[in-house]
């Protein structure tokens, strides 16, 4: 998996990898290894809650990766940010 400076550098399918890896980590890793893919999320999504997305959803089905994936997509949409990269 790659890392990209910026959420636009992504395509939706290498962001939701990138996801995926978090979640994997977050089970299977120490926290040398999931501190900087929280980080770099926190850093490309810009969203106001950050890791809380994924640790600390406002209702319980929203920690799921489909759902702040839509989350995200909506907040930065509403925002003004710019959206994927074309596949």
């Amino acid at each position: 998996m790659i890392i990209k400076p910026n959420y636009n550098d992504y395509t939706e399918m290498e962001f939701v990898e990138f996801l995926k890896e978090i979640y994997r980590a977050n089970a299977e890793e120490p926290d040398e290894v999931l501190d900087p893919l929280l980080e770099h999320f926190a850093a490309v999504t810009e969203h106001p809650s950050g890791t809380d997305l994924i640790y600390w959803p406002e209702n319980d089905d929203q920690g799921e990766l489909e759902a702040v994936l839509s989350i995200i997509k909506s907040w930065r949409a509403a925002n003004g940010k710019p959206g994927f990269k074309d596949s």
